[in-house]
């Protein structure tokens, strides 16, 4: 099994593969939850990560994926046992022409949601709680003293960002800086063996670990990088089964990644892996330490994608 990722200056040691539930009561729920909860402690996992919004785009519930959460750790009594992560400050999505572009992020947004967290969670204290969004309209000092407050209201531990660029999260590392706080300890961002290939980004509101950021993530080790669409969205599953043409029309179809498609197969037979070993796979030879995120949709998906962990990839092998 892989060592664990500890985070400087925390008392956190992250599994090097973080248990995704965006799929919580979507593909799994009740005893379903129960044993992909279960399974991937079993497997030496011990970060998972949710969010408010999950899934709030399928009607008609909203925070499943926090209330299927709370239902196993309130069942299992293994709170002790994970690393819990969420995030507030979404903007509204409930139907899919929602703006994504309307921010809600004020300290009153982020204390509703919060709250809202904690209650679904059935827990005291989130262990890192993040901005799930960015808004350059608002101050880092007014930002970064919401997420100070709750810290020393004991209902967060730590805190991150998700969809942040480099240039604003510089900006909160020298305003901690100099207020005497720990600033961010982990960024959620977008990264993936395709992304550096992409034509566009799936949604215009998020943001890539590439250029600044990823030259950030390299000399800023103190936080923490935990990718995203860690899988691609499936590109290269569907490369896998059915060839260019399956593809096509995907915004990673591009030449670069019809190349990384065929090393990816290469490196299946290489190793004796499937596609998900092998696109998780990239992770392990980033220049800085990272904790993907994998969504599974059934227990057989996250025991494949664990998997990874006892196969050791070569930074060769993802040069293309």
């Amino acid at each position: 099994m892989a060592k664990q990722i500890a985070i400087p200056d925390t008392d956190l040691a992250l599994c090097p593969i973080g248990l995704g539930t965006v799929g919580a009561g979507v593909h799994w729920d009740g005893a379903d939850a129960d044993r992909i909860f279960d399974t991937y402690l079993d497997l030496g996992g011990n970060v998972i990560d949710s969010a408010r919004i999950y899934s709030d785009w399928i009607p008609p519930e909203t925070g499943r994926s926090e209330r299927v959460l709370g239902d196993w750790l309130t069942r299992s009594g293994k709170r002790d046992k994970v690393v819990i992560i969420t995030k507030g400050g979404h903007p509204v999505f409930l139907k899919p022409t929602d703006d994504l572009h309307i921010s809600r992020m004020t300290p009153a947004d982020m204390r509703n949601d919060i709250e809202l967290s904690l209650k679904a969670l059935r827990i005291d204290t989130i262990d890192i709680y993040f901005y799930h969004r960015d808004n350059k309209a608002q101050s880092i000092e007014e930002e970064i003293e919401t997420m100070e407050t709750f810290r020393r209201e004991g209902k967060v531990r730590y805190y991150g960002c998700s969809n942040w660029d480099a240039a604003r999260i510089i900006e909160a590392d020298a305003y901690c800086k100099q207020k005497g706080y720990r600033s961010f300890i982990a960024d959620e961002a977008l990264l993936n063996v395709g992304t550096k290939y992409i034509d566009r980004l799936p949604d215009d509101t998020l943001v890539a670990i590439t250029g600044d950021l990823y030259k950030y993530h390299q000399e800023n080790l103190r936080n923490l990088a935990m990718p995203y669409m860690g899988v691609a969205s499936g590109f290269f599953h569907i490369y896998s089964a059915k060839g260019e043409e399956g593809v096509k029309g995907n915004p990673y179809y591009t030449p670069g990644n019809i190349r990384v498609a065929q090393r990816c197969t290469e490196l299946m037979k290489k190793y004796n892996a499937s596609i998900s070993q092998v696109v998780l796979g990239f992770f392990q030879n980033l220049p800085f330490p990272s904790v993907p995120l994998y969504g599974p949709e059934n227990i057989d998906h996250l025991k494949d994608a664990m998997g990874v962990l006892n196969i050791a990839f070569d930074k060769s092998d993802y040069d293309v």
